[in-house]
């Protein structure tokens, strides 16, 4: 893409208020005690100020907000994150706003990384890098949650709210302004380390939400996506249904570039529903999809890391092209080095596979599996003291990680081998 035309971003009238400060996070809340001290205290060296919105918290939220010296909102709930949403940033006082949730923190090896973008002055808005901690599926996304303070940004959404709709509508009238990428980790997602339970109630709550907005806007891909995604990802859901969902948003998408990231993840979560019922060639077309379009590679990941597993479970040679890409994409992601060590065992190709399981134990050293399929292929390749240490160890974090039942397994079959 050519570089645009500068734009002047200090001209009067520009922000909501006026212009005083950088950068203000603004976030919604709702007893999030446990979690928003980390998510707090990760935005001291890059925010101004921090503005919070509750919506009724009946534990410490609020005391420990003002302890960090947050401006402190209540907003009454009334089942829309947009419209929280819109008054959190109401209340912002800088040039710059950043939406960040409770159960996310700030990288802080990417603040000068936002520093400096925000100092681009033809930059309207920015899409960041998400690490999605504990998640099974997509450990990264991209989602546009820095920028500019103006009254015509604004979100729109009952659930899974965004900004797309009015920055997509701005840059029409202004198409001198620039949507960035950072393709660096900013945000540290843990909300998929919650416990069955909470991650139960987060699925009815947006699975209701999600109809809701559906009820009102039909045609909203973005919404059809995220619900089609809700039913394939849920085992007690109708997976059919998901595919008709997201077979339907596909369809209304139009062919635009600015489309590009739900066409992603529609073309994505259509591969993981093929590949749950086994059916291999439309996952790997859908997956094919996602890898051709013009995306940061990170986002692609879990499209690589799915066709890989599919030739893996085919028996074929192809999951090792796979998993290797993987591993340059992503060279600090466990999992990968992890997969790429399993298909070169399965190869026969022992020594790159010790060297794999040791890259992924280096990253992760509490990999309980690293450490068990170590064991295994040391043991293949002739080397018996190290691969009893490999399992001795495995059995130790099996146990610490209360695997109780494998470790038992591999305990017996350790002792049978000695």
């Amino acid at each position: 893409m050519s570089r645009p035309k500068t734009a002047k971003s200090g001209k009067k009238g520009f922000s909501r208020s006026p212009i005083s400060i950088e950068l203000s996070a603004c976030l919604i809340v709702k007893n999030e005690e446990q979690r928003i001290p980390k998510c707090l205290d990760s935005l001291r060296s890059l925010a101004d100020e921090i503005i919070v919105v509750d919506t009724g918290s009946s534990d410490r939220t609020i005391s420990i907000a003002k302890k960090y010296q947050a401006r402190v909102f209540h907003f009454e709930w009334c089942d829309d994150f947009a419209q929280a949403r819109n008054y959190a940033i109401a209340q912002a006082k800088g040039k710059w706003i950043l939406v960040i949730d409770a159960d996310e923190v700030l990288e802080q090896s990417a603040i000068a990384i936002l520093q400096e973008v925000m100092q681009q002055d033809d930059c309207l808005a920015v899409n960041l890098m998400r690490s999605e901690i504990g998640a099974k599926q997509a450990p990264y996304s991209l989602i546009l949650r820095l920028f500019r303070n103006h009254p015509e940004i604004t979100f729109t959404g009952i659930y899974h709210e965004s900004i797309d709709q009015s920055v997509a509508s701005w840059q029409s009238k202004e198409p001198h302004w620039r949507i960035l990428n950072v393709e660096v980790p900013v945000l540290l997602h843990y909300g998929y380390m919650d416990s069955e339970i909470q991650l139960r109630d987060k699925y009815e709550f947006a699975q209701r939400l999600m109809h809701k907005h559906l009820e009102e806007f039909p045609e909203d891909s973005y919404m059809l996506n995220k619900l089609g995604a809700l039913y394939i990802n849920n085992p007690d859901s109708d997976r059919d249904f998901g595919i008709s969902l997201l077979q339907k948003g596909l369809s209304l998408i139009d062919d635009t570039d600015q489309q590009n990231l739900t066409r992603c993840e529609i073309y994505y979560h259509l591969g993981l529903a093929y590949q749950q019922n086994e059916d291999w060639e439309l996952a790997k077309q859908a997956y094919n999809q996602v890898i051709e379009l013009d995306v940061p590679n990170l986002v692609k990941l879990s499209a690589y890391v799915n066709l890989g597993n599919i030739y893996q479970e085919l028996n074929q040679k192809e999951a090792i092209a796979y998993f290797e890409k993987v591993t340059q994409i992503a060279p600090n992601f466990a999992q990968g080095h992890f997969n790429y060590g399993i298909a070169l065992k399965t190869s026969g190709r022992f020594i790159e596979a010790i060297a794999a399981y040791q890259k992924a134990i280096s990253l992760e050293p509490d990999y309980a599996d690293a450490h068990q399929n170590l064991g295994v292929v040391l043991m293949k390749a002739g080397y018996f003291p190290e691969a009893i240490a490999s399992f001795t160890k495995a059995i130790k974090l099996h146990e610490q990680q209360q695997n109780y039942e494998t470790a038992a397994i591999l305990r017996s079959a350790l002792q049978e081998f000695q």
